[in-house]
């Protein structure tokens, strides 16, 4: 049975584990480098094709330690006045959903855990074993390796293990730059409760920012930032940040904005935004999922989706080539999982340069 050893603890990888453990597809290892970055920002948006692939990870039902809500619907403000509004869900499909993707990351490296998995955490990648013309393992920052049939890599837009296969990314000119606040105390939970489980989007003077209550509580406010707002230059404090934003909401918004008191407004975090595909997933002994293989716009909300719908392949894919262990099976395997998922990801990013461009 072959030796997988997976790097990075996102959704693809988290969710690669866990199928794999549960289903006892190879002896499986998995590396993070910063676990305490799991509980970061993350999207919480979970679309009908994330829903899919969390049942077929057999991942639900969720506990309640992962919260998670269907999206009411959307909203569209446009210089202060109500434009449309989109009821969920969309024809006979499932709403949309709001996941707290923290809580959803432990709870499937804890199952998968359960299940066998060796979880390697607090450890960096430097470099990959070289044997015989393919990948045998890792590197890790402490001298120490760990040897694999196949080295799947899952860490990130930045991926140091594409870069170190030397696997290419076509990257996309992005002039997208998105500022994350996080919104609390009474003030952001009386918005909340106005919202009614809506996905709020504000467009005005240039601005262009979304709203919606998080599962964890309180507010996430995503401000797409493009340089031609009602400033020349962005604001420098939390009061200012509020009052441009109250500036080109609907007028009961404004007044909730501006009943925000400073320290409840977290932010901005700037999200560096990469956009890109790489037409090449897998060299000998390595495969690319989630963002290492196609960073995501985060238009539409795709980013958590596709990686789980890349754990679901990986893991379907290559179950038989895994349990036989031999080489050419897991290379060949790899690449009808490259073969498989390209023609979605194409698909999707280029709805999401259709919406920016209509955005323009």
């Amino acid at each position: 049975m072959a030796r997988v050893l997976i790097v990075g603890a996102g959704p693809a990888g988290a969710g690669l584990a866990h199928a794999l453990a549960r289903r006892g597809q190879g002896q499986v290892d998995l590396v993070e480098t910063a676990p305490d970055s799991l509980g970061r920002l993350r999207g919480e948006g979970l679309m009908p094709s994330g829903l899919e692939a969390r049942e077929r990870l057999e991942a639900w039902p969720l506990p309640a330690a992962v919260p998670h809500r269907p999206l009411a619907g959307w909203s569209f403000q446009l210089e202060g006045r109500p434009l449309f509004e989109a009821a969920e869900p969309f024809g006979a499909g499932p709403a949309c959903h709001l996941i707290d993707q923290p809580s959803l990351l432990r709870h499937l490296l804890a199952r998968a855990e359960t299940a066998g998995c060796h979880l390697h955490l607090g450890q960096a990648v430097v470099g990959l074993v070289q044997e015989r013309g393919r990948v045998g393992g890792v590197v890790l920052a402490d001298g120490r390796r760990l040897a694999a049939d196949l080295v799947v890599a899952c860490d990130g837009r930045s991926s140091t293990l594409r870069r170190l296969a030397g696997l290419p990314l076509e990257e996309e000119a992005n002039a997208l730059r998105v500022l994350w606040f996080r919104l609390s105390g009474p003030a952001a939970e009386a918005i909340a409760s106005e919202l009614a489980g809506r996905f709020v989007t504000v467009i005005g003077g240039g601005d262009s920012w979304g709203l919606f209550a998080s599962t964890r509580g309180g507010l996430q406010l995503g401000w797409l930032e493009s340089g031609g707002g009602a400033a020349s230059a962005p604001p420098t404090s939390a009061q200012a940040w509020r009052e441009r934003g109250a500036s080109v909401a609907p007028p009961r918004l404004a007044a909730r904005l501006r009943e925000l008191e400073e320290p409840a407004i977290e932010g901005p975090l700037r999200l560096a935004v990469k956009v890109g595909l790489a037409p090449r997933w897998h060299a000998p002994g390595q495969l690319l999922l989630g963002a290492a293989a196609h960073p995501m716009s985060p238009l539409r909300a795709q980013g958590l989706n596709m990686a789980l719908r890349d754990a679901v392949v990986a893991a379907e894919r290559r179950g038989p080539a895994l349990a036989q262990g031999e080489a050419a099976a897991l290379d060949a395997a790899a690449a009808a999982v490259t073969a498989a998922r390209l023609p979605e990801l194409r698909a999707v990013q280029a709805d999401q340069r259709r919406e920016a461009a209509r955005a323009e």
